[in-house]
């Protein structure tokens, strides 16, 4: 019988080749929790740690690739958000610090951004909310895709994870195409990588590790949540747009829906330009996911949490949770494989 790598290396060997890693599993970038300590760990058990940059300056990007460094010699990538009003700059540092990928997130990248990238020898990786902008991307030489499903936590699109992969996948073949969104389980990486994936991205799976940085009250919200308890931003008026963000719902939440009814009203009766009221409304929750997660205030902060969010159970090593996805993931594909031949 097959081991349980060689069944997995026969769908996701693309995937582990170009990530230069023993399994294909990427770590989710997640703001202030896939640091240094996070990422060497998942990089360590032989998956692929992602750095979180989120709003960092460079000189606090470099000292996080310094720090992973130190703490494992395998690869990973770091997260770039192309917003990012000194992305020139941090891609500067990781040409300097000579990482071997990079994703760029959070927009369509430019093609400037992923050539000095490239030219540098670092791998991109790039987000496709769409079969065009994915067929965009591998033109303006993206070396992988990303499928992110709303079912992710964070900063969440609109598509369900299974509609991008019938949407996209089938359609992708010149580069690895890896799977996020709502992931939890191996079962769940085997049906991705039986429909030709490459990979799979977890983020929320891997908040309730030793090795992750997040307070035990953040932990713990995990913990006790439910699928039905991460759910995105509430927008009340189009006029004053939010970004959709998945976190478990708590007062903070709820204070925010009452906030934007209360701001809107101020409007309405001329108490205030629309432009403040707009401004009023998006700084609601600055510094609310570091209260959150550093701080431990799950009640008032954002708990950016995905829907797999039911499907964390306890507190365990990186490692640990690697190697049951990967016993996972191989007994289902052995299953799948042991009915076709029935």
């Amino acid at each position: 019988m097959l081991s349980n790598e060689e069944i997995l290396d026969s769908y996701w060997k693309r995937g582990r080749d170009f990530l230069g890693v023993r399994y294909a599993i990427m770590g989710g970038a997640m703001s202030w929790i896939s640091e240094h300590s996070l990422v060497a760990a998942v990089s360590n058990a032989g998956g692929f740690g992602v750095i979180a940059s989120g709003a960092m300056p460079p000189q606090i990007l470099r000292d996080e690739i310094e720090k992973t460094h130190a703490l494992t010699k395998n690869n990973f990538a770091v997260n770039l958000i192309t917003m990012h009003p000194q992305l020139d700059e941090l891609i500067d540092v990781c040409v300097d610090m000579k990482i071997s990928h990079a994703i760029l997130a959070g927009g369509i990248p430019t093609a400037q951004s992923v050539k000095r990238l490239k030219d540098a020898g670092i791998r991109v990786m790039c987000f496709a909310p769409a079969l065009v902008l994915a067929k965009k991307m591998v033109r303006s030489g993206a070396d992988a895709l990303i499928l992110e499903g709303t079912e992710a936590g964070g900063h969440i699109g609109p598509v369900a994870t299974n509609i991008l992969v019938q949407e996209i996948l089938p359609h992708v073949k010149d580069v690895p195409v890896f799977v996020a969104g709502g992931i939890g389980s191996g079962e769940m990486m085997a049906a991705f990588l039986a429909l030709g994936a490459a990979g799979c991205q977890l983020g929320t799976r891997f908040v309730c590790t030793d090795e992750c940085i997040a307070h035990p009250n953040f932990k713990q919200a995990f913990i006790k949540a439910n699928a039905r308890d991460a759910v995105p931003t509430v927008q009340i008026d189009p006029r004053f747009p939010v970004i959709p963000v998945r976190a478990l719902a708590n007062e903070g939440t709820k204070r925010f829906a009452q906030f934007q009814l209360e701001t809107i009203q101020k409007y309405q009766n001329g108490e205030i330009e629309l432009k403040d009221a707009q401004m009023a409304i998006e700084h609601f929750w600055g510094g609310a996911l570091r209260r959150a997660v550093i701080d431990g205030d799950v009640e008032n902060g954002s708990v950016m949490a995905g829907q797999s969010v039911g499907l964390v159970k306890d507190v365990k090593p990186v490692q640990a949770v690697v190697d049951e996805l990967v016993s996972d993931a191989a007994d289902a594909l052995r299953r799948w494989e042991n009915r076709q031949q029935a």
